[in-house]
């Protein structure tokens, strides 16, 4: 697979995994999955370029995890168009074990600051502007005002905005939180699984979309 080599080597054996591991995905999941691809080709289409909020309570797990894998696979896909954000209900900070679960994964991840809440740069494909992680609301300046999808990574902030004024496609993620392992023996291993979900359903996604604008 050539598109490999535009990553990060030590990132390969782990894209390698995820897009090798589709067909363990649910039914409904492809589903969805399928209808996020679909909105996007009409984004694509229709304006030129995507640009996703993924969005949890926080924006310390879920989102970043979703954010960064839907921008890797935009990247292995090659649909550069696609531009990927988060944000949360409120901003704390992106999660250590977040980070730890994406550096297992392969992502050459630095802090730009060790203050609270601090900037990280994610360096997925040499050449490529790192992506940024951080947590921010999602009404935030870092983020669009309009014509974007939410992409509801928890049911809690999907429940608490009926409402995400200026998107115009919403889709609900709904991706358990490996918060509930914090501090656990079983801490890494929960935290590797939804990295690897997360990504999982983020590449299939990007396939798809992949799938549509070649036909």
């Amino acid at each position: 697979m050539d598109r490999i080599y535009g990553l990060v080597e030590p990132l390969r054996p782990f894209v390698t995994e995820v897009t090798s591991s589709f067909e363990s995905l649910t039914e409904d999941r492809i589903s969805l999955m399928e209808s996020v691809a679909d909105y996007f080709l009409n984004e694509l289409m229709t304006k030129g370029s995507v640009e996703p909020i993924f969005i949890c309570t926080h924006n310390s797990r879920r989102s970043h995890l979703a954010q960064i894998w839907c921008q890797v696979a935009a990247h292995f896909y090659e649909i550069p168009a696609v531009m990927c954000y988060s944000g949360g209900t409120e901003a704390t900070e992106c999660n250590i074990r977040t980070i730890r679960a994406m550096r297992r994964a392969g992502l050459s991840i630095v802090s730009e600051s060790p203050k609270e809440n601090p900037l990280y740069l994610i360096q997925y494909a040499d050449g490529q502007i790192p992506a940024r992680a951080f947590s921010k609301k999602f009404s935030s300046s870092e983020n669009p005002s309009e014509k974007f999808a939410a992409m509801m990574c928890c049911s809690d902030a999907d429940d608490a905005c009926p409402l995400v004024s200026g998107s115009n496609g919403r889709f609900q993620l709904h991706y358990q939180d490996p918060k509930r392992s914090d501090d656990s023996p079983q801490e890494s291993a929960i935290y590797d699984e939804s990295c690897m979900l997360i990504a999982r359903e983020m590449f299939y996604a990007m396939s798809q979309l992949r799938e549509k604008l070649d036909h």
